[in-house]
């Protein structure tokens, strides 16, 4: 299971954009922490976060660690690329609000992760790298061996393991924004300056399928 150093890297980069959307958590952990009046309870909030994260993007990784043996490659790669345009256009046109009280336990704050992820495509968004990764190619020959049913093991692992690399790179991203705007900056700047994060998010799932679709012409 080798794979080049730029999937890896952009599995990292894009859980690093994740990390520093405030939509993905970082926020949630902030108001936590000012509300209980300790750091600590910042970094409490970060597993059940990372988790229901890291949930949302297994499924999605998973069912393409499943499918790669069942379907042919154009046809997953054309199917993401809509998905991915699709959400896009979701995400510029619809209105999003959120609303979740701050007194929730783990399960709850993991369910409010999972949920902010997916209806994010933050799965979806890795797609385009998972499609270029080996995770297929040995799946395939196992079809032909199994029937064509059964995903082999590295296929799985190889999707395990782009949840693990692409979470970490997160909760990196996502623990030391919330540390930094709980200890120095304070929320107040969100009304000055801060950039409009879901509309880049929009674009990038646009631009991801469109050039998913590009890279197979």
């Amino acid at each position: 299971m080798t794979e080049p150093v730029w999937t890896w890297a952009a599995l990292a980069g894009l859980g690093a954009f994740h990390g520093i959307n405030p939509a993905m958590g970082w926020l949630f952990a902030v108001a936590l922490g000012l509300q209980e009046k300790r750091a600590g309870a910042v970094f409490a909030a970060l597993a059940p976060l990372g988790l229901g994260h890291a949930l949302s993007v297994a499924i999605v990784a998973l069912a393409l660690a499943l499918l790669t043996p069942l379907v042919q490659p154009d046809i997953l790669n054309i199917g993401a690329a809509f998905l991915l345009v699709g959400l896009g256009f979701w995400r510029l046109t619809a209105r999003h609000r959120a609303r979740v009280g701050m007194r929730v336990g783990f399960g709850g704050l993991t369910l409010w992760s999972f949920l902010m992820a997916t209806g994010h495509g933050a799965g979806a968004m890795l797609l385009p790298v998972l499609l270029r990764m080996k995770m297929g190619e040995a799946g395939h020959g196992a079809a032909q061996h199994h029937g064509g049913h059964l995903p082999h093991a590295d296929d799985l692992e190889t999707a395990l393991l782009a949840v693990g690399v692409h979470t970490a790179a997160m909760l990196a991203v996502a623990g030391a924004v919330a540390f930094a705007v709980f200890r120095w900056v304070g929320v107040a700047f969100l009304r000055r300056g801060w950039i409009n994060l879901d509309l880049i998010w929009a674009g990038a799932l646009i631009l991801a399928g469109l050039g998913s679709v590009a890279a197979r012409l």
